[in-house]
């Protein structure tokens, strides 16, 4: 592949990024060029296997996409398509574990098989595998930050994964439902008294406030994530620690406001508006720069 073609392949996977990632591009864009375009090409990949499982197309059909991305995946130098020519790159420059990829691959068989949740123990295995798998990609861009880093860093950066897929279940919780998945445990939902469905107006129906309840239970239980993935942060350099900051923040922040709110989750699929995902980017360089 000629240099103009790699260079080709970079712009169209950070073109991807820019459009796609809304909350993850704040963070991205405080990177150094070589990590930044890194980070787009590992987003890219991610995003199109997420793409495939959230398509409208038939199971088999889709199956068969992700067929192919397994076959890209085992001879990737090989391919010619940009996004995998990008990873492709990216794993020449970076130790990029590559088998992460394939781990996000059997998370999202898991959705197109039906897969539902009896525990948490079982929700914790599917989050490690679409979200977890993302903190470790991750991490081989950031690289380490300090002389004698913790030898747990990856498992910190699947910690904190694993606490943003857990904020995405509770954002999505209808929006989820209207598509016929459920990823919150049985046997939870059981213990709180909780029946998802939806009342008259298309909203979640919580006549007993059962279902609130739960959400700031799940809540807590995320924040404990976030607390153990947010050790993190003190591995990275300090431009690294401003992405990871900014991507973690954001939603750890729409975290925040889910469980002072849990009904806000009921009608629609609840964000932050861009300029608060702005200021917590920038609140995120400021203190990585001047740390206290």
């Amino acid at each position: 592949m000629t240099e103009l073609t790699r260079d080709a392949a970079m712009a169209e996977a950070e073109q991807i990024t820019r459009t796609e990632a809304r909350n993850f591009y704040y963070g991205i864009r405080l990177l150094p060029t070589p990590k930044r375009q890194g980070l787009c090409a590992l987003y890219a990949l991610a995003r199109r296997i997420d793409d495939i499982g959230d398509d409208d197309a038939p199971v088999e059909t889709k199956r068969a996409s992700l067929a192919l991305v397994r076959k890209q995946l085992s001879d990737i130098d090989a391919s010619t398509d940009p996004v995998m020519a990008a990873v492709a790159q990216t794993a020449r420059r970076f130790p990029v574990p590559l088998e992460a990829f394939e781990e996000l691959l059997d998370g999202v068989e898991m959705d197109l098989s039906g897969a539902t949740y009896e525990t948490f123990e079982d929700l914790r295995l599917y989050c490690r595998c679409v979200a977890g798998s993302i903190g470790r990609l991750c991490l081989s861009i950031f690289g380490n930050g300090t002389a004698r880093t913790d030898p747990r860093a990856p498992l910190f950066a699947d910690q904190l994964g694993i606490a943003l897929q857990q904020t995405n279940i509770l954002r999505d919780i209808r929006e989820d439902l209207l598509i016929g998945r459920v990823y919150l445990p049985r046997e939870e939902l059981e213990r709180f008294g909780v029946r998802l469905q939806l009342d008259d107006t298309g909203a979640l129906h919580d006549p007993d406030a059962r279902l609130a309840a739960y959400i700031c239970f799940a809540a807590d239980r995320a924040q404990a994530w976030y607390d153990l993935g947010l050790r993190l942060l003190p591995q990275l350099d300090h431009r690294s620690t401003a992405c990871c900051a900014a991507m973690a923040g954001i939603y750890h922040h729409l975290l925040l406001r889910i469980r002072d709110n849990p009904t806000a989750v009921y009608e629609r699929r609840m964000s932050l508006p861009p300029h608060e995902k702005g200021r917590v980017a920038l609140m995120s360089l400021v203190k990585a720069v001047l740390p206290v």
